[in-house]
């Protein structure tokens, strides 16, 4: 079997559905264990779509818009994975709403370079 027959399909619709909990239209902001969770799943998101998006990018041009954006995107979800995090009362809630802002332009930047789905 290949690497490529093992990598299961990245789930774009989950991953909208885990930023809208944090930052979607009505959103509370989480707390306790729910927050531990969404942000667990927010970084378990962003560690499968950064090799995905940076791998469809590196596939374009050299200095073509789309490919330079998906590798600035790339390259700003790697920062927020290993930042430290801040300490504070709304320290957690904050760092889940950037992940979550970060995973959303992962996804849009996923969704552009994918190739056309046969008609």
């Amino acid at each position: 079997m290949s690497a490529a027959a093992a990598t299961p399909p990245v789930d774009i619709a989950t991953m909208r559905e885990t930023t809208g909990r944090v930052i979607g239209p009505g959103a509370q902001p989480p707390t306790g264990e729910d927050l531990d969770t969404l942000t667990t799943a927010l970084r378990g998101h962003m560690e499968l779509l950064i090799p995905e998006v940076e791998q469809a990018a590196r596939k374009l041009p050299r200095y073509y818009p789309p490919r330079d954006g998906a590798l600035a995107c790339v390259w700003s979800a790697r920062h927020k994975l290993s930042a430290a995090a801040v300490p504070g009362p709304d320290a957690g809630a904050a760092d889940a709403r950037e992940l979550a802002h970060t995973l959303t332009a992962l996804c849009d930047r996923y969704e552009d370079l994918r190739p056309p789905a046969p008609a």
